[in-house]
């Protein structure tokens, strides 16, 4: 690996919470290896938020220097801030300003919403939280990677962690030091990756260099990773589409100590699904792979949505299975 002290900082959230065991042992292995690390996250779990924010409402947030005494990592070039708020409120904070005023000589370089206990998979990516952060940074136009554990045991975390730091080191080698497109000063939905929707394009500009339009749609922002990985990870990764997948009889009713009606979903009480869908996410970590699927931040109409022929060329993949275009 090449000199992390040199690779700027990385900006890590989460829905889980701060104190949660996906962020714990990123941090600790993101620290061991020399990155440098600026945690901004929610003070408690916000699980399947999706992109909830608060609006008019002051946020407190603190420093937790203490957790530095409760995880294995050493202090330098590591701060750990919570924000009683949404993981969507994390990344507004940090992103629009905040981060500059709490800590003022940190850019980051490179965001990452997990490691979140759960799938993040097919219509997961409506809902979740960790996704809507990652998202959320790509709104304010920097690269972001949502990951998660595809299972909700908290056995096989540290698997998903290995697998989400080997994709952020790949990831770093696209990157400018600095980001391009923070806060977006401008816009210009003149890039050769984005869409030109309704007008349907007979030689797209992109069609030129397909892997450099979509390098530069991930350094602004426009296109997000999306990683999950299995417990029983074989150490193979497989790049994907979401899948399909559903989740069947996860409401239980019952009634309050007031005989009050309630009606509760839980995942982990569902039973699941599956329609097989060639290179799909499910399908992957089925299979024991950690699947990485490239996602468009903005809805297809946008004016800043991605070509979606161009989305055919995330399909494409080179000797160690990560996207093509990261290959560098």
């Amino acid at each position: 690996m090449s000199n992390v002290e040199d690779e700027g900082w990385l900006l890590l959230t989460n829905d889980d919470g701060i104190q949660a065991i996906g962020m714990k042992l990123l941090v600790e292995s993101l620290n061991k290896r020399g990155h440098k690390v600026v945690v901004f996250a929610p003070s408690n779990n916000q699980s399947a938020t999706g992109m909830r924010i608060n609006l008019m409402t002051p946020l407190s947030w603190r420093f937790r220097d203490d957790l530095k005494l409760e995880w294995d990592v050493e202090d330098n070039n590591l701060h750990l801030i919570e924000l009683d708020g949404t993981p969507c409120d994390t990344m507004i904070v940090a992103l629009d300003k905040g981060l500059n005023h709490i800590l003022p000589d940190i850019t980051p370089r490179l965001v990452v919403s997990g490691v979140n206990l759960g799938p993040n998979m097919s219509q997961d990516s409506y809902h979740s939280g960790t996704m809507g952060a990652a998202r959320e940074a790509g709104l304010y136009g920097m690269p972001a990677i949502a990951s998660s554990l595809s299972s909700f045991e908290e056995e096989g975390m540290q698997k998903a962690v290995d697998a989400t730091v080997q994709l952020i080191e790949y990831a770093l080698g696209v990157l400018p030091i600095e980001p391009e497109n923070l806060r977006r000063p401008s816009v210009d939905i003149s890039k050769p990756h984005v869409s030109r929707w309704p007008v349907i394009e007979d030689h797209p500009a992109w069609s030129k260099d397909p892997t450099d339009a979509l390098r530069t749609a991930f350094r602004h922002g426009e296109l997000m990773l999306n990683i999950n990985t299995p417990p029983t990870w074989n150490g193979k990764f497989q790049t994907t589409r979401l899948g399909m997948r559903w989740y069947r009889d996860a409401i239980s009713f019952g009634e309050t100590s007031d005989n009050e009606n309630t009606a509760t979903f839980t995942i982990g009480a569902a039973s699941i699904d599956h329609t097989p869908v060639e290179s799909s996410d499910c399908d992957a970590v089925m299979m024991d792979e950690s699947s990485i699927s490239c996602l468009p931040t903005w809805p297809q109409t946008h004016p800043l949505a991605i070509d979606d022929r161009l989305l055919t060329w995330c399909l494409k993949t080179g000797e160690d299975n990560y996207p093509i275009w990261l290959k560098v």
